[in-house]
């Protein structure tokens, strides 16, 4: 269904439309040739969203018949109340140097918020801090920040290592730390093989090592249906590629990478608790990292990691790991909500942790018993 929200004052040849999966390759590809788009912004990441519980709506803004700002929104009901959230992750995709298309597109959104009863948008654009014209403009359009701390407390991480690839790979490699080029070469010697022909019947395999991540590192992981589900949608698609390093014959560890342009994401990664001495998750880094050179990337996103901590800090063992490929550390502007309904919005802030905390105790418990 194709909705038009009319034309804009002084620009007749601006459009808004909520697009059908007709529009799919067109939206994906904006986002592919977008400075800012994100792979969570894509049509596939919604689709994947849509088997949690969540429902996808994409808009976009087109000047000319050209695609000019879009957002991806995952909605999501408010159990109790009848009411629903927006979230668009890593969105929305506009640039706020041009804010009469911004405003078309944020007004897009409010016009569909008051349509399925929404009572906030929440976003978090790939923005990396400090933005004065993101902030300003956020601030005067009735955002507002939501502090979540630091670390991985928000929906989306706020710091990552970000790393160029722009250079040829002797370049990019001759820049990681000294240890770093060590362990990658000595995972070579020791003969860690890392395939890169994987295939859905390497997945059950990956989970099992990903469970046994989880069980060390002592975090919650998702049913393997989710994983199921982000393979068929985004591998096909192209917009992902699972790797698996062998050793004896034996699968000890394993990564999931997304890309879409010239960007490319460590999303998920496992390693065994055997035969970590001859250091898989080095050279499985290289290998995505060359990967997506070839693939035409010129940015490897790390993804999350804690904020500034010491060595006492438990995560600081993988800030030293991913510190190690020498990207740049970088700190996004976070987290901000548009509130379209202030009681229920209120209502939220206070019933969510709650919720939160409840499914975190009844999980420890399950897995303690």
């Amino acid at each position: 269904m194709l909705y038009l929200w009319g034309t804009e004052r002084g620009r007749p040849s601006v459009e808004t439309r909520e697009l059908t999966i007709n529009d799919k390759e067109r939206f994906n590809r904006f986002l592919a040739e977008h400075p800012k788009g994100h792979v969570l912004q894509s049509w596939e990441w919604g689709d994947i969203k849509a088997k949690t519980g969540w429902q996808p709506h994409r808009l976009m803004i087109e000047d000319k018949g050209t695609p000019v700002a879009a957002i991806s929104i995952l909605k999501r009901r408010i159990p109790g109340i009848g009411k629903h959230i927006f979230y668009a992750p890593r969105g929305p995709v506009f640039d706020p140097a041009q804010p009469e298309i911004a405003d078309r597109l944020l007004q897009a959104v409010e016009d569909l918020a008051r349509r399925e009863n929404a009572v906030f948008l929440k976003i978090d654009p790939d923005i990396h801090a400090p933005s004065p014209l993101w902030s300003d403009y956020l601030a005067t359009r009735g955002f507002r920040l939501v502090d979540k701390g630091e670390g991985f407390e928000g929906v989306q991480p706020r710091h990552v290592f970000r790393l160029d690839i722009s250079d040829d790979l002797d370049k990019v490699f001759g820049r990681f730390h000294q240890k770093t080029r060590y362990n990658i070469r000595l995972a070579e010697r020791k003969g860690v093989v890392i395939d890169e022909s994987c295939t859905k019947a390497d997945l059950p395999v990956f989970y099992e090592v990903l469970k046994e991540t989880t069980e060390r590192d002592n975090f919650l992981v998702r049913a393997y249906s989710y994983f199921e589900d982000m393979y068929d949608y985004l591998v096909p698609a192209g917009l992902a590629k699972l790797f698996v390093a062998r050793y004896e014959g034996e699968v000890i560890a394993g990564t999931l990478a997304l890309i879409l342009g010239n960007k490319a994401w460590y999303l998920y990664g496992a390693s065994s608790n055997r035969h970590r001495n001859v250091m898989p998750n080095y050279l499985i880094q290289w290998k995505m990292i060359c990967w997506a050179k070839a693939n035409g990337c010129t940015l490897y996103d790390f993804r999350g990691v804690p904020g500034d901590v010491g060595e006492d800090h438990p995560l600081y063992g993988l800030v030293r790991f991913k510190r190690g490929f020498n990207g740049d550390y970088v700190h996004f502007i976070g987290e901000y909500d548009r509130v379209y309904q202030p009681f229920f919005y209120n209502f939220w802030n206070v019933a969510e942790p709650l919720y939160q905390n409840t499914v975190r105790k009844l999980l420890a418990s399950r897995k303690r018993s």
